[in-house]
């Protein structure tokens, strides 16, 4: 009697509160698979889901949320902190898989707490209850012609393409071999298409990349990359981790000569120049790249903490701390690689550092600390050297501040077609002739962000979406349908500015003369963004041509988090309608 008892109590709550079905979409002998989608009809920071049956399951597998039984028929589902945010009109959509005895098909239904109440919403345990802010609206309805999650995955693979160090056996690059395994620090990736190590573009790049995976998770869970995403980040926080010393307090921010490696044509394999390291330390100033490199391992701590790899965790927020502390106390910008990455500030990456460390930490300095460096001002991009948007973002989300929103929204609408900036005739928001593809995947990446934070919610989402659809084939090159992105569709760059791309299979030599060797090359550096179009639209595929095929591991940054935020919009039915003005039929 127990069991039907707790049905009939389970069905009044579900009156209640306000269910809704959840369709089961294949069953076997022992299990079954669900998909269940929840329309959000209140603001929600942090959320608790009942998920009932109507027969008794013995187990269950949520990737979305932390799943709890409560009796054979009843489990509570508790957000991960990369979902625990949901606006009105959004919809929390994800896949479980239960496991009983026999082939069962359970009618299943699912409510939120306090969603439906008129008491308001209800948080989960422990979760601090943000202000309300004006609700998003439901900006779903468009239909995509793009798979962004393959495009997802090339760019995963494009990372592991810039490997440095011993590569490990499931390396998935079959023409990337060990390399600089002698590196005063070895690890972390090239640059581009050179073998320099620079601390500034690799923090930023990983700050990127760990932003979007802490808040789009459900978007590589829906593109199968999810377990490859954090194989590939580990390897740049592995090698943060081994750059810092604690106890000597210095930093090492750079392996590699840049001119003597680029007067270097080669695969990295084949080397043999000397690879001088440039630390930072008390007396030799550095707090821009050491901020930002604190940034990546507080995001990095958040995103690892997630998986439930809390001992490495630990470890990344550890680093983090320190590394803050001696930027905070040693200010000053790193002066060893002016040529290549000069930097125009610190107070963009300490902002940074500190509003993610108060995302992982919780504690108020940190917040203190972001609010006195943050800026006013509207960045001229995102971009290795500025990311005062990107501080503007995460203290608005964090906040509610309107002031740092309106800094957001002026940001933006300094991009949307009225704000003054170049367009190609295409459609590509074109801010400058050098990485104008990287430029606007990086601000695409923002605006989702925004969206997802409630400002402008629709214009953005749609904005962001057709820029990446330009960049992935929505232009008039060669025909049409031409992908920016190496490996996606059938017309794609081959010529990219690459060294070991140009190279052929070993052991055959590779020298000066593949840098102007005619044909494709060799190798295809799959899921590399190039640096796009001039402002008309027009594109040579030249392999010489470095400001226009130029492939670097920031250009991916922003497009590749702008493709993790489209898959979630995908994941949530909210993709939008979208008006490309070249559009592609095909993929």
């Amino acid at each position: 009697m127990i069991p039907v008892l707790v049905l009939l109590v389970s069905l009044v709550v579900q009156t209640t509160w306000g269910a809704t079905t959840v369709p089961i979409t294949n069953h076997w002998s022992g299990g079954f698979q669900g998909e269940a989608c929840i329309p959000i009809t209140k603001e929600l920071n942090g959320w608790k889901a009942h998920l009932l049956f109507s027969e008794d399951v013995d187990s269950l597998e949520v990737w979305a949320a932390t799943a709890t039984k409560v009796t054979p028929r009843e489990f509570v589902l508790v957000n991960k902190d990369y979902n625990s945010v949901e606006h009105v009109g959004d919809k929390l959509c994800f896949t479980f898989l239960g496991h009983g005895t026999g082939d069962i098909v359970p009618t299943t239904t699912i409510y939120i707490e306090g969603m439906d109440d008129a008491g308001g919403v209800t948080s989960a345990p422990g979760v601090t209850q943000a202000p309300v802010v004006t609700s998003p609206p439901n900006t779903g309805g468009g239909t995509s012609n793009k798979d962004y999650g393959a495009a997802l995955g090339k760019s995963i693979l494009f990372y592991d393409a810039q490997r440095s160090g011993k590569l490990p056996a499931n390396n998935p690059i079959p023409w990337r071999g060990d390399s600089a395994v002698n590196d005063c620090v070895p690890g972390g990736w090239y640059d581009a298409g050179d073998h320099v190590k620079f601390g500034l573009p690799m923090a930023s790049t990983s700050t990127v990349l760990l932003w979007s995976l802490v808040r789009f998770q459900d978007g590589y869970e829906k593109a199968g990359q999810l377990d490859m995403m954090y194989d590939m980040i580990k390897w740049p926080l592995d090698y943060f981790l081994k750059a810092w010393n604690p106890q000597s307090k210095e930093l090492v921010v750079q392996v590699g000569d840049g001119g003597a490696d680029h007067s270097f044509w080669g695969r990295p394999e084949d080397m043999t120049m000397a690879r001088p390291c440039q630390t930072v330390s008390s007396s030799n100033k550095g707090s821009d790249i050491a901020a930002e490199t604190a940034a990546a391992l507080a995001a990095g701590s958040i995103a690892f903490k997630t998986k439930g790899d809390t001992a490495y965790s630990s470890q990344l927020l550890a680093a983090a701390e320190s590394l803050y502390a001696f930027a905070k106390a040693n200010r000053g910008i790193f002066s060893g690689a002016t040529q290549f990455y000069g930097s125009s500030g610190d107070k963009d990456e300490m902002c940074e550092a500190s509003a993610w460390l108060y995302r992982a930490t919780k504690n108020n300095q940190y917040l203190d600390d972001a609010k006195t460096f943050v800026e006013d001002a509207w960045a001229w991009a995102l971009s290795w050297d500025d990311k005062k948007v990107a501080c503007q973002e995460i203290l608005y989300e964090e906040t509610q501040n309107s002031h740092y929103k309106d800094a957001v929204v002026g940001f933006l609408e300094g991009w949307m077609p009225s704000g003054g900036i170049t367009y190609t005739p295409c459609g590509l928001a074109w801010r400058d002739k050098w990485g104008a593809n990287r430029y606007a995947g990086n601000t695409a990446f923002v605006a989702l962000l925004a969206a997802e934070a409630g400002i402008n919610t629709a214009k953005y989402r749609q904005w962001a979406v057709e820029q990446i659809n330009y960049i992935l084939g929505d232009n008039h090159h060669d025909g049409g349908c031409y992908s920016f992105q190496i490996g996606y569709g059938s017309k794609y760059p081959r010529q990219p500015h690459h060294r070991g791309a140009s190279c052929p299979d070993r052991p055959a030599p590779c020298g000066q003369e593949q840098l102007s060797a005619p044909g494709p090359s060799p190798q295809t550096l799959t899921g590399a963004l190039v640096g796009g179009p001039e402002a008309n639209d027009n594109y040579q595929d030249v392999r010489t041509d470095y400001v226009l095929n130029e492939v670097a591991t920031d250009y991916n940054s922003g497009f590749h988090g702008a493709l993790a935020g489209i898959v979630h919009l995908q994941a949530t039915n909210n993709f939008p309608a979208t008006n490309n003005k070249c559009p592609c039929a095909g993929k």
